[in-house]
């Protein structure tokens, strides 16, 4: 089952042209890497599949429903972790979730709470103060939060930027139970983080979708001794292999 089905999509900045007639749909569980070098239209890009801002021209379709007809609708079934924790720092971890589990009127917060604090191994840092904890921990935090409405469609933006190798490869165990469970939308920098999560990735270059594949095939196909010089080779058009 489709979730995400995209056609034509693009973003004009006056005579800037940040996404450029995008066509691509994600499966439903589906874990979708989008990657590409810094302008490439990636945010611009999540920013309109999660309804932040509107496209110029195209149509996005979000499980059946209409972005533009129903707007509303669609966000109560979509979250997203953004690359700046979005948790409050003076609160403590508790405290935030049972926040923002108000903030979604979770009709069963307490349950709710339990069952992310169980997932994310939450137990020790529950009553400290989000400012005291580790960069690691805050990131597992702030997309513990961007849970809580239980939604069928997750944005994860950059979610180990900055992070440890240790801190990062715990987030990765994070993130892989929820393949197959909800679709997964990811940007990241991180060749290694990409080949090691996603079930697709689609990468972009100057506003453009240049190639969607699985990265056996995407290695596959640019003859590459590695993902990360299929990436490169793809985005250089060769000039750099």
């Amino acid at each position: 089952m489709v979730a995400i089905e995209i056609k034509d999509l693009t973003k004009k900045y006056k005579d800037k042209t940040a996404v450029n007639g995008l066509n691509l749909n994600i499966e439903q569980g589906e874990l979708f890497a989008l990657l590409g070098t810094n302008g490439a239209g990636k945010t611009t890009t999540i920013k309109m599949l999660s309804g932040l801002i509107l496209p110029t021209m195209g149509s996005i379709k979000i499980q059946g429903m209409d972005m533009t007809k129903d707007t509303f609708r669609i966000k109560s079934i979509l979250n997203v972790s953004p690359q700046e924790t979005a948790i409050a720092p003076n609160l403590t971890v508790k405290e935030n979730l049972d926040f923002m589990a108000g903030v979604y009127q979770i009709k069963d917060k307490d349950r709710k709470i339990t069952e992310l604090v169980k997932q994310f191994k939450l137990e020790d840092v529950l009553n400290k103060r989000v400012k005291t904890l580790s960069g690691g921990w805050q990131r597992k935090v702030s997309i513990a939060i961007s849970l809580i409405n239980d939604p069928q469609i997750l944005f994860l933006d950059e979610p180990t930027l900055g992070l440890d190798v240790i801190s990062r490869k715990e987030l990765w165990q994070v993130i892989q139970g929820l393949k197959g469970k909800i679709t997964v939308i990811l940007t990241t920098h991180y060749m290694e983080e990409a080949e090691s999560l996603s079930n697709r990735i689609g990468i972009m270059a100057n506003g453009n979708l240049i190639a969607v594949d699985t990265v056996q095939e995407l290695i596959k196909k640019t003859k590459a001794k590695s993902f990360e010089d299929a990436f490169v080779n793809i985005v250089t058009g060769g000039k750099l292999a």
